[in-house]
């Protein structure tokens, strides 16, 4: 498919035919990771992992005011090096 980078605003932008996003698993409203590799603009699904939780949405979570404290894990019950 050949397509032209258009300016939208601010941004640039690409318009992707339905059966070529189908191809690739990609609705719309799904992530996608953009990357260059080699001079080549590379789009691909994000694949969730482990439920589908992303780290940046899980610490985001986190109060402000929270302040880690030191947990007692107890004796070693191996040959753990504490």
């Amino acid at each position: 498919m050949i397509t032209k980078v258009q300016k939208w605003g601010n941004s640039q932008g690409l318009r992707l035919a339905k059966d070529v996003l189908a191809h690739a698993h990609i609705n719309v409203g799904d992530e996608v990771d953009v990357a260059v590799d080699d001079g080549v603009i590379v789009i691909a699904p994000v694949r969730r992992v482990r439920g589908g939780h992303r780290l940046e949405h899980l610490l985001s979570q986190i109060p402000p005011d929270y302040e880690p404290e030191e947990v007692d894990w107890g004796t070693p019950a191996g040959r753990e090096a504490w």
